[in-house]
């Protein structure tokens, strides 16, 4: 906890509301390293308590050194965490008002922003590209070796599913939903059925995201990492970076505390910066709070997860290239259209 405490006063003294926790190590496994958004003035710090929902997941690990912190009452704010199985269970939560915050998909970000009339802000990026298609097998070397099979994937409806088949599409591959012709077939399967269905053999190719990752390959050695689709991302020379996690704020509670929310962003990338530097007691507290259900897999997960905490101008620079791309593959992706100039929280 007193490397928590120390990274955090570190953080206010050093970066300001733009600060960003920046990876201490080299990356692995095509991890990106965090950023640094934009210094800003320093503001007071003025908690509130505030309810905030992280998914069970990649973009839920980085939150891990927050909600011990607040489990030792040493944050400015008083956080009631929720952990959530699923993006769809905090939805009802920050549109009815019983959540002020929440870790979610970014393309979710985009709809919930159309479906509230701009009743939502995108605080933080929490999260790059995190997908990898897996094969129990040797036969798929790159997505053109795709062509021709079935690839059994989680996600859909949300950045996984409309990543997947916009790299296919720009690989020259038609793909299927319904099992009508086309160069792939996708079926889409919840997490834990997926998972399952590659340790047992069930399944021989799929489309996954870290940790779940990490625990079928822990788990089932016959089954390797085919491709990375952020690499894929990167190899296309596509405008934008893959991003896939960020943290969204009601704005009405935005509006009411925005020291609290700019406190929030200075604990969060202390806690992004403690669970980089410390990736062994970080899974721990991962397995603890519910994050990860064990904690060497998360452990063993965090350097591929590509954990980042970009605030302030920065978001907009990094998210709106992937939104314009996303947009123009699948406009329901985002909801329709690019988030107005307000979708984007503007620290005090």
């Amino acid at each position: 906890m007193k490397k928590y405490l120390a990274l955090l006063l570190a953080l206010v003294m050093a970066l300001g509301l733009g600060a960003c926790a920046k990876q201490a190590a080299p990356a692995e496994e095509g991890s990106a390293p965090v950023e640094e958004g934009s210094a800003a003035e320093e503001t007071a710090l003025v908690g509130a308590d505030v309810n905030l929902a992280v998914l069970a997941g990649p973009t839920g690990i980085g939150a891990a050194g927050l909600m011990e912190a607040n489990d030792a009452g040493e944050t400015v704010n008083h956080y009631t965490f929720t952990v959530a199985s699923a993006p769809e269970d905090v939805v009802s939560g920050v549109a009815n008002g019983s959540l002020d915050m929440a870790a979610v998909p970014t393309n979710l970000a985009s709809t919930l922003y159309a479906k509230t009339e701009g009743g939502v802000q995108v605080a933080a990026l929490n999260t790059y590209g995190v997908l990898y298609i897996l094969e129990n097998g040797d036969t798929v070397q790159s997505l053109a070796d795709l062509k021709g099979k079935t690839v059994y994937a989680t996600g859909q409806g949300s950045n996984p599913e409309y990543v997947l088949e916009y790299l296919l599409t720009q690989n020259g591959l038609t793909w299927s939903l319904d099992g009508s012709e086309a160069d792939v077939q996708l079926q889409f399967l919840a997490s834990e059925e997926l998972t399952a269905g590659m340790v047992s053999g069930q399944y021989t190719l799929c489309m996954l995201p870290v940790p779940a990752v990490t625990a079928v390959t822990v788990q089932n050695p016959d089954v390797r990492i085919a491709c990375d689709l952020t690499e894929e991302w990167d190899n296309l020379g596509t405008e934008g970076k893959l991003t896939q996690g960020c943290i969204i704020v009601r704005r009405a509670f935005a509006e009411e505390h925005p020291e609290a929310v700019a406190a929030f962003l200075q604990e969060y990338a202390a806690s992004i910066e403690s669970v980089l530097a410390d990736p062994a007691h970080a899974g721990e507290l991962c397995e603890q709070y519910g994050i990860v259900a064990k904690a060497p897999i998360a452990t063993k997960a965090i350097p591929s997860c590509n954990l980042c905490c970009v605030t302030g101008d920065e978001i907009r620079q990094v998210l709106e290239p992937f939104f314009q791309v996303m947009l123009a593959a699948n406009p329901k992706s985002i909801g329709g259209a690019l988030p107005g100039d307000d979708f984007y929280f503007s620290a005090p």
